[in-house]
This record gives C-alpha cells, structure tokens and sequence, in this order.
C-alpha cells in the first residue's frame, strides 16, 4: 500500500528556500528519486507562507519508506535540515481504495 507524506519545513528569512534548492542542486533530490520504491519527492512553496516548503514524498509501502529512512541519504537530509535551522510537521497518507465519490468529479475539469 502506497504511503505519501507531506512535510512541511519551517525556518527564517528564506532558510527553508534555500533548503531546498541546496537539495535539489547538490544531487540529493535526485538520488531519493532513485530510490528503490519512491514514487514521488517533490517540493512546493505555500503562497500564504514564505518561510515554509511543503515536500510531498511518496513510497510505494512501509519497506521502502523504511529503507529510505536507513540510507546514507538521510544523514546528508539531517545535515541540511541542521545547517538551515529548519522545524517540521508531517502529515501520513494512504491510499482510499475506495476513490473519491461520482460526485467530486463535477469539480474536476481536465
């Protein structure tokens, strides 16, 4: 069962910014997406909220979050958080296997 988390990093004057690109451009985004299991990690910047970055990280189950939380990578991940003085909150996701109801489906255009 698919897993996706969304943490959202907190720091001051544009600290959680600059974590992020330091991520992407130092390689480290690239290596998680590689990961085996990762079906997602991506980062997005809330307009109502300029010191905050929301990454939106999906695993394909347990395993691989587990696996991912084991590897060298986070220890370069906790460096970087460290380095910009960063805060957290997460939110946990599964998968409703049941789909949203006919009638959401009317505030969807595609």
């Amino acid at each position: 069962m698919a897993i996706t988390m969304n943490l959202y990093y907190t720091g001051q004057n544009g600290s959680a910014r600059k974590f992020a690109a330091e991520m992407t451009e130092s390689g480290v985004v690239q290596a998680v997406r590689a990961e085996k299991g990762n079906l997602r990690y991506a980062y997005f910047f809330p307009m109502e909220d300029a010191e905050t970055v929301l990454l939106i990280d999906s695993w394909e189950n347990q395993q691989a979050l587990d696996a991912h939380h084991a590897s060298p990578l986070m220890s370069k991940i906790a460096a970087l958080r460290e380095k910009y003085d960063l805060h957290m909150r997460a939110e946990r996701y599964i998968p409703d296997d049941a789909g949203a109801p006919a009638a959401d489906a009317a505030f969807l255009r595609k």
